[in-house]
């Protein structure tokens, strides 16, 4: 299951954040107390990969405070979090066969909790079915009637005396006649439904009238077992109406359920520390309280540690102590007054007596001292060896050792071969240590898939070294996908920036999160707004900066589909640019958009960046004001129409994609009940947006807002896949498109 999409309500600071999008990687982007932490909190909630204090429900903690009177009573009413998965092939295939509907109607499922911890279950995707088809009903009583009709009936039963009596006689029952009056009803119900193609539930109600009554049941009956048989294949032909959520059916919500992914969460709250406390340790790890310590992040990495390398930190400690030396021995005497019973005395008094332990003592404790020391290396070693084929960006090597009751993390590398203490080392390598223990050790019973929360990760490192994150998250995203919260510019994809959620208060100071980039400026969060604008490289200053080669687009989608192209030829050695190409978009035609982006970069540079445009009207009208100006006499070869690449009057970026990329993104957009499909009426020599406009004008489907952008994130999604298939024709357009952008005439 893949998590598609999850909802936020209220938690702690949201009430409502919004449907988030989700991808493979996920990177929530805001200031602090934006409330980023609560959403992936909320989403930790959903299924903790393992059962962690933080993890559970806490109404005091997670009900927003001004409802906990409100709501505490009543936990199983409010919801806090919603998350829509896809169905992998089999799951889906199991589902629809039980359910016995199509697959396309169970392919995504919403799943969503309340505050009594319980899951509830909704296909957005399934349209309860109010008719079934009339040819399958008339086959079942076409064939009903050959059975029957070669059938024998009983013709004459006699029953005991102490069975039935009338006036005294023994009575004599017999079948004769229900085969004709059971083909003859059968007869009626094919008549009735010669004209039908379809039959809806007022049909099964009129067949079952035309069922025969006081039929006659004898034990040796072929004949009446056999018309049983055909009203229960006929209720259940018709129960698939009776069917308004699949998760009602019989096993779905458990099967549902228990194969979602699991959440693992972590924030740099959990870092460990380098050098533990063993008595400490053993006290924590057995749930015993120390006052001034409730860093219940920091004991579950503590346990995660200590799993991993499969220690028991009370049999180190045991195994670390030196032979008795001393021992003090107490002496304890009672002197009681006879008169005042109530006022006996205690007196105590202690002595310590000094001894050399023998020979034997000796050796045990050089025993275990030994078994300790093999016990760590060995931990250690492991740990080495599972760390490296984990984190590739260096070659750190770990030391476990235990000095008395202390047990210490030391690490060497190649650059520095000395052991240094974990805790004297970068507290971006101390992050990544925690980290990889607790995503190991929590993920390892979990269902393959399960899905990474980082809380402001990799905050601590170096900006180069949050590159390297970058290209880390990409390669643990092949198995895990992977929700991160950050402020840190460094830290997003800028060829992915579809990835991206702005999170942001709103005007009452509640959470909400958008898929939108430029939603959610007011004086009060521009800050934040400002800060995911320049993590997504939408500061044009910056690529001049970055030396990269700035690319003016119309709009948002263009980005989305032209980073996807860019990373496919790029993937198949088709381009191969020196300079990272960067796409801006500028808003539309307006003064203040494209050319407000090429005013500024003219100020920058002495070269004009290419500018692909549509060729609708705007377009065409933009191209020819900047080919009389800026782009004069040969520049304007920079200015580029869709029109060039697509041959295609009035066409778009989008025209410059494969339909079968956009085909299954499409058809849900305009999904209506009329069972009209839009791949009957497109044609693929037309430009395709306003054929998906007049289509939804004609029957009647309101496009939502923002349905162009949405749609290219999606179709972004297909194309980026390693293994998907384009058809030649496109690779070379798009070949012959992007030879414009990186060598621009």
């Amino acid at each position: 299951m893949i998590l598609r999409k999850f909802r936020v309500t209220n938690f702690r600071s949201v009430m409502d954040s919004g449907w988030i999008d989700c991808d493979n990687i996920t990177s929530l982007v805001g200031i602090n107390e934006a409330g980023k932490s609560n959403l992936v909190l909320a989403l930790w909630k959903l299924k903790p990969a393992r059962e962690e204090d933080e993890s559970k429900i806490e109404l005091r903690d997670d009900m927003p405070r001004h409802m906990y009177t409100d709501w505490k009573d009543i936990p199983e009413d409010v919801n806090f979090i919603s998350a829509v998965f896809e169905l992998d092939d089999i799951l889906s295939d199991n589902v629809a066969a039980k359910c016995e509907c199509e697959i396309s109607s169970i392919k995504y499922v919403q799943i969503t909790r309340s505050y009594d911890g319980e899951y509830k279950l909704h296909f957005p995707d399934y349209i309860a079915r109010t008719k079934i088809q009339a040819e399958i009903v008339r086959d079942i009583i076409s064939s009903a009637k050959d059975e029957i009709g070669s059938l024998n009936e009983v013709a004459e039963v006699e029953i005991e005396e102490d069975e039935e009596v009338e006036a005294g006689n023994e009575t004599v029952e017999t079948e004769v006649g229900i085969k004709d009056t059971i083909l003859e009803s059968l007869d009626k119900i094919l008549s009735s439904l010669k004209k039908k193609e379809v039959l809806c539930k007022e049909d099964f109600n009129a067949i079952k009238l035309l069922y025969p009554t006081e039929l006659i049941q004898l034990s040796d009956s072929e004949i009446y077992p056999a018309f049983v048989s055909v009203q229960k294949l006929i209720d259940k032909t018709f129960a698939i109406l009776d069917i308004q959520e699949p998760s009602d059916v019989k096993g779905i919500h458990d099967l549902i359920t228990s194969e979602m992914p699991s959440f693992v969460y972590y924030s740099d709250y959990g870092n460990l520390d380098a050098e533990i406390y063993l008595p400490q340790a053993v006290k924590l790890l057995e749930n015993n309280t120390i006052v001034g310590f409730d860093n219940a992040a920091k004991i579950r990495t503590l346990r995660m540690l200590f799993e991993f390398v499969n220690l028991n930190p009370k049999e180190i400690l045991e195994l670390g102590k030196d032979p008795l030396t001393e021992k003090q021995v107490i002496t304890i005497t009672n002197t009681v007054n006879s008169s005042y019973p109530q006022q006996n005395k205690t007196e105590k008094s202690e002595e310590t007596i000094h001894f050399i332990p023998d020979e034997d003592e000796i050796k045990e404790g050089q025993k275990n001292k030994s078994e300790r020391k093999i016990q760590l290396n060995s931990a250690a070693s492991s740990f080495t060896r599972k760390f490296k084929d984990w984190w590739k960006q260096g070659d750190y090597t770990f030391e476990f050792d235990a000095d008395g009751d202390y047990f210490k993390i030391w690490v060497s590398d190649k650059i520095r071969p000395d052991k240094i203490e974990l805790r004297q080392r970068s507290t971006g390598l101390q992050w990544f240590f925690s980290f990889f223990l607790v995503f190991l050790v929590e993920s390892k019973d979990a269902h393959k898939g399960t899905i990474l929360l980082l809380d402001e990760a990799g905050l601590t490192l170096h900006p180069l070294a949050q590159k390297d994150l970058i290209a880390f998250f990409e390669n643990l995203a092949d198995e895990n996908q992977i929700i991160h919260t950050t402020h840190s510019p460094f830290l997003i994809d800028t060829n992915n920036i579809d990835r991206v959620k702005v999170v942001y208060m709103d005007k009452d100071g509640y959470t909400v999160s958008s898929n939108n980039l430029r939603e959610g400026i007011t004086p009060e969060n521009k800050n934040s707004i400002y800060a995911a604008h320049a993590a997504l490289g939408l500061s044009v200053s910056d690529v001049i900066l970055q030396g990269c080669q700035p690319v003016i687009v119309e709009g948002t989608s263009d980005q989305y589909l032209l980073n996807a192209i860019k990373l496919f030829l790029i993937r198949n050695k088709k381009i191969a640019p020196d300079k990272e190409l960067v796409f801006l978009a500028g808003g539309g035609t307006s003064t203040k958009g494209v050319q407000g982006i090429i005013g500024i970069l003219s100020g920058k540079s002495e070269e004009l960046p290419p500018v692909l445009l549509d060729s609708d009207k705007n377009g065409e009208d933009m191209k020819k004001n900047l080919s009389s100006g800026l782009y004069k006499e040969k520049l304007s070869k920079r200015i580029i129409s869709a029109k060039d690449i697509t041959e295609i009057e009035y066409s778009e970026v989008e025209d410059i994609i494969p339909y079968n990329l956009m085909s299954k993104e499409v058809e849900r957009l305009l999904r209506n009940d009329d069972d009209v499909e839009f791949e009957d009426s497109y044609s693929n020599g037309a430009p395709i947006l306003p054929q998906i406009e007049k289509f939804a004008t004609d029957n009647s489907i309101v496009l939502p807002s923002g349905w162009k952008v949405e749609l290219a994130r999606k179709v972004k999604v297909q194309l980026v896949k390693p293994k998907v298939k384009i058809d030649d024709k496109y690779v070379q357009m798009w070949t012959k498109l992007f030879g414009y952008f990186i060598d621009p005439k």
